[in-house]
């Protein structure tokens, strides 16, 4: 129970360190909007995990929370700077939670009754009528110019008014570090751990005299009220909210980045969530074919390691602990080496074709990871697929031997566990 706590202790102690000193590692302005974003991602996924990973619930329309949570906020920014509503600027994410949560209770009272395939279909249908909705009621949603507002109202509390972006990061900082805590301990609550069992057995729940759909109710309820959260800080951050914070896009990246970085770890999320942001803000900003890279990946987490990067992570933590990491780093810098080699073929060939297709009035050359190609010539083509193929087969060779050598490693691991409890 001490090295329980002590481990905890430095687990979260350097969780604050990073988020304080994050902004004077990256101080330029794009990475404090950045780390902002992810802040505000981290709240998020971690909101859609609690469905999703801790309740089994494969919800398609969890932006409506966060997206009216966003809604209520500005609304709110906006009769602070009027004087009608009398709080600091501090406290309008939590009027974004109070939405979400309140929503939550509205919809979650539909969504809820059933499981499974249906629950999703019903999230689904819910996303699609609130999107409509933001298109149809201008006078609340602010139609497709969406509502604006300003953040630099009411009393400067200790000098602090908001209006450079540093300060904002601030906020949302302490907003994430509490809301990453709260999600944490509710995982170990009663009702966390119920959850749980509703996940995997809810007939056996309702066996013991529990309500299935009132655990998941309930959670939905507590998913809302952090889904709004998020939704404030991003109302705040970005002092403008339009329909697209409600769409199936944004519902779409919050499952797609959360299963990514690991749905089954309580940590996962945080991984997608700053995938997310690297994806949507950087890699859109390289390439034009940023979205097909994204499904791509997606499609090879699905199938190679369903349990995203976290499982990876943790099944090379257990191998450390058992001293037989260093056998595999040789095998490990391999793949990497050959795998890269690989995806730059692959990335080059995809290049061209957008190229080709989208940037044609600007020539046939384009630059590629410090390389030259001209796609108008059958040599550039030529190349890269060679650089394809070849990186792909030496792959795939490395491959077959680490499947080897993970096996034996795991053999070894097996036979020390035994040897450990006949002791």
């Amino acid at each position: 129970m001490k090295s329980m706590n002590t481990g905890r202790i430095v687990v979260w102690g350097s969780f604050a360190l990073v988020l304080l000193i994050a902004p004077q590692v990256f101080g330029s302005g794009l990475s404090i909007t950045m780390l902002s974003q992810m802040g505000i991602a981290i709240i998020a996924c971690l909101s859609y995990n609690m469905l999703l990973g801790q309740g089994g619930m494969l919800s398609f329309g969890h932006a409506v929370y966060t997206g009216l949570g966003s809604y209520m906020a500005i609304h709110a920014l906006n009769a602070v700077g009027q004087g009608s509503l009398p709080i600091p600027v501090s406290m309008v994410p939590l009027v974004g939670g109070v939405a979400g949560m309140g929503f939550a209770v509205l919809f979650g009272f539909v969504t809820t009754r059933k499981a499974g395939n249906t629950f999703a279909m019903i999230t689904l249908g819910m996303a699609e009528l609130v999107f409509a909705m933001s298109l149809m009621f201008s006078d609340f949603f602010g139609g497709e110019a969406g509502v604006s507002s300003n953040r630099v109202v009411g009393q400067a509390f200790m000098g602090v008014t908001f209006a450079s972006a540093i300060q904002v990061y601030y906020l949302i900082a302490v907003y994430t570090f509490v809301a990453v805590a709260l999600m944490f301990a509710f995982t170990g609550t009663p009702l966390g751990r119920m959850l749980n069992a509703v996940r995997d057995n809810p007939e056996r729940v309702e066996f013991i005299g529990y309500n299935p759909q009132r655990v998941r109710y309930t959670a939905f309820i507590i998913a809302g009220f952090f889904a709004g959260i998020s939704g404030g800080l991003a109302a705040l951050n970005f002092e403008i909210v339009t329909a697209e914070v409600v769409g199936a896009g944004r519902s779409g990246a919050y499952l797609l980045f959360t299963f990514l970085g690991g749905a089954t770890f309580f940590f996962g999320p945080i991984i997608g969530a700053v995938l997310m942001v690297l994806a949507f803000v950087l890699l859109s900003e390289f390439t034009k074919a940023w979205l097909l890279y994204l499904g791509l990946m997606f499609l090879f987490m699905v199938m190679f390691a369903p349990g995203g990067i976290a499982s990876l992570i943790m099944m090379n933590v257990r191998i450390a602990k058992f001293g037989k990491l260093k056998d595999l780093l040789s095998t490990y810098a391999a793949l990497a080496v050959t795998g890269l080699f690989g995806l730059f073929g692959v990335g080059a060939l995809l290049e061209m074709v957008y190229h080709r297709q989208l940037n044609a009035a600007l020539g046939s050359e384009l630059h590629y990871l410090g390389a030259t190609l001209d796609s108008a010539h059958m040599d550039s083509w030529i190349s890269m697929t060679a650089v394809m193929f070849v990186g792909f087969g030496v792959f795939e060779l490395v491959r077959r031997r680490f499947v080897k050598q993970w096996s034996l490693v795991q053999e070894q691991i097996e036979n020390e566990i035994k040897r450990r409890e006949a002791l």
